[in-house]
C-alpha cells in the first residue's frame, strides 16, 4: 500500500455534505433556483462561476461573478449559521487516521474548503493528525484542477507515483487523477456510478480501512 495518503475533507473525512447541500439548496431556492440534491453532490468542491456554470444554465439561469457571488453569500450564512454545529466526523475516522500516523504513514488534507470554514469545523484534534493541509485559499484553481493535489505532495515532499488520494466525489477524483495519483472513492455521498473515473470505489469506511492498512483488494 502507498505509503503517502491525502484525503479529501467533507464526504471522506467529516460527515458535513447533507448540511452543505441543504444550505446550498436554500441559498438558491432564495434566488428562484430549485437545483436537485444530486445536483449539487455531483459538483461538490466545485460550485465556482466556471466549474458549477451548468447547474445555472439548466435553470435557464446566466450566472454572473456577482450573482455566484451572492449565492455563495447566502450559503455560508445559512451554513453557519443553521447547520455548522451539527458536523461530526464520520466515527471511524479518528481511529483510522491515529493508526496510520502510528505505522508511520504521511497523511495531507486536501480540501477546497476555505480555511476559515475550516478552522470552524475541523476538530484541532483531527487536524493535529495530518502533517500537511491545503485548503482552497492556497492554490489559484481548486478542484477539479490538479492544483491542490500537487500542492498536497509538495508540502509532503512525496511523488505522485508514491501516493493515493481517498476522495467521495468527481471533482476531486478528477483533480487527484489529473495530479497522476491513485484514488479511491468512497460512496458517502453519491452511487459508484458517479464515480467510476476512481481506481477504486468502496462502500464505506470500514473497506476503506482494510484497504489502507492491509492493500485489501487493491
Amino acid at each position: 500500500m502507498k505509503p503517502v495518503l491525502l484525503f479529501d475533507l467533507d464526504g471522506v473525512i467529516l460527515d458535513s455534505m447533507p448540511w452543505h447541500v441543504r444550505a446550498w439548496r436554500e441559498a438558491f431556492s432564495m434566488l428562484g433556483l430549485d437545483i436537485p440534491e444530486e445536483e449539487i453532490y455531483l459538483h461538490e468542491g466545485a460550485i465556482e462561476l466556471e466549474t458549477a456554470r451548468s447547474l445555472f444554465e439548466n435553470q435557464g439561469i446566466e450566472p454572473t461573478p456577482e450573482f455566484f457571488k451572492k449565492a455563495f453569500s447566502l450559503q455560508k450564512k445559512i451554513f453557519k449559521e443553521k447547520y455548522q454545529a451539527k458536523v461530526r466526523p464520520f466515527p471511524e475516522v479518528p481511529d483510522l487516521l491515529a493508526d496510520l500516523r502510528k505505522e508511520g504513514r504521511k497523511l495531507a488534507l486536501v480540501t477546497s474548503s476555505h480555511q476559515e470554514i475550516l478552522d470552524e469545523v475541523f476538530p484541532k484534534s483531527l487536524a493535529s493528525l495530518f502533517h500537511f493541509i491545503v485548503t482552497g485559499d492556497q492554490v489559484p484553481r481548486r478542484k477539479p484542477y490538479p492544483d491542490p493535489y500537487l500542492v498536497g505532495l509538495s508540502g509532503l515532499g512525496a511523488p505522485a507515483e508514491e501516493a493515493l488520494a481517498v476522495e467521495n466525489a468527481p471533482a476531486g477524483v478528477r483533480s487527484a487523477k489529473s495530479a497522476g495519483l491513485l484514488c479511491i472513492a468512497i460512496t458517502t455521498t453519491l452511487a459508484p456510478h458517479h464515480l467510476q473515473e476512481a481506481d477504486l470505489v468502496v462502500e464505506d469506511h470500514r473497506k476503506l480501512e482494510r484497504i489502507l492498512k492491509n492493500g485489501e483488494g487493491f
